[in-house]
């Protein structure tokens, strides 16, 4: 099934006239709707917990409608204009679905308590979010005019994306609950609450800080240390650049750099705003890092990382190669000497030479265990 949807569905012509924008637009939001049915219909199992109490009932089921709506109606275009109506016509199939869904029960239950669920609701908010905010700005702002929209590679990232916003709960288990049960007894109380009553501005800084300062060195072993580099080269398989393939991350990895970036958080006892907005922050800036877009902020991009900076680190060219670790400070690079920012933009990217990742998330989840693979 995987090798089929590669083989359809990516590096796709989307110029306009051919019907195939408006399949694609109908399929996507038709799916989209589909699931945003199910976390009406079952907030319990679907639905992320902390987001439950800021959702209004009646705007979200307008938005659906709206959704179920345009998909249907792009589906009737690319049935017109497309010689192969299969696509559009899935696109209505799937509107359809979410319509005799919604038109249930779409009244959300109250939902007391934590219970197991999948954030169902955190990705399709997110994913319909980024994709109107980075999808126009990569076509308005390219660094690679000749790069599709589906390009190479988007369905394995997309599940990527998928798991790490449906899997919130899980990647939660191995990271936030260990610290708050191993070193709930080796925190220093007075220490916290000096923390948490200083300025939330201050507080956002301070997170910054410290918590890059833990990234630049977990990101520094996973490309020094050889048996961590197998885990991101997964990162580095992409051969191409966009918003998307941010997600493209080994679940090891993850773990580890939820970990790195919590014990920090977990030991100065941040305020919970600081460091909610901390998140949002930076969960964009690494979005923003990766996309295919040409900004080169002349004076900014020695100050923060941008995507001029991330991108040479993406790159297989020699000079590039275990450069810009700093996840949004590249003063650490600076400081630690693996700073590198020419005068020009990356041309190539993928994993070293040596290094030849597989597609597919289940070959590349497995291949960091494999003994018959080539490794640097």
């Amino acid at each position: 099934m995987s090798r089929y949807l590669r083989e359809r569905f990516e590096d796709v012509d989307l110029s306009p006239g051919q019907g195939r924008i408006s399949a694609t637009l109908a399929v996507a939001l038709g799916s989209l709707a589909l699931l945003t049915s199910f976390c009406f219909l079952f907030p319990q199992w679907f639905t992320t917990p902390e987001f439950r109490g800021f959702y209004n009932a009646g705007l979200l089921r307008g938005i659906l409608f709206a959704g179920i709506g345009i998909a249907f109606l792009a589906g009737l275009v690319s049935v017109w204009r497309h010689p192969d109506a299969r696509y559009g016509l899935a696109g209505m199939v799937l509107a359809c679905m979410a319509a005799l869904l919604g038109s249930g029960r779409l009244n959300v239950p109250a939902v007391e308590g934590r219970s197991l669920y999948a954030g169902l609701d955190y990705f399709v908010l997110t994913l319909l979010v980024l994709a109107l905010v980075f999808i126009p700005l990569e076509r308005l702002y390219p660094k690679d005019r000749d790069q599709r929209v589906l390009r190479r590679g988007w369905i394995t990232d997309m599940k990527y994306f998928l798991f790490s916003h449906v899997g919130v709960q899980l990647i939660s288990f191995f990271t936030v609950i260990p610290i708050q049960v191993f070193l709930h007894d080796h925190v220093h109380v007075g220490f916290q609450q000096w923390v948490a009553a200083q300025p939330l501005w201050l507080q956002f800084i301070e997170i910054l800080v410290v918590v890059d300062l833990a990234s630049y060195w977990i990101h520094r072993a996973f490309h020094e240390v050889p048996w961590l580099w197998k885990f991101h080269a997964v990162h580095h398989s992409s051969e191409q650049l966009d918003w998307m393939a941010s997600s493209r991350l080994h679940l090891v990895e993850i773990i580890a750099n939820r970990f790195a970036g919590y014990l920090p958080i977990f030991l100065f006892g941040f305020a919970p705003s600081a460091v909610y907005a901390y998140l949002v922050f930076i969960s964009s800036h690494a979005i923003f890092i990766h996309a295919n877009v040409r900004f080169r902020f002349p004076v900014v991009r020695w100050l923060i990382a941008t995507p001029e900076f991330h991108h040479w680190h993406h790159s297989s060219e020699d000079e590039a190669v275990d450069k810009n670790y700093a996840a949004f400070l590249p003063v650490y690079d600076k400081l630690f000497g693996t700073l590198f920012m020419p005068d020009r933009l990356a041309a190539r990217y993928g994993t070293r030479v040596s290094t030849r990742v597989p597609e597919g998330v289940v070959r590349q989840f497995s291949f960091p265990f494999r003994r018959d693979r080539k490794q640097q």
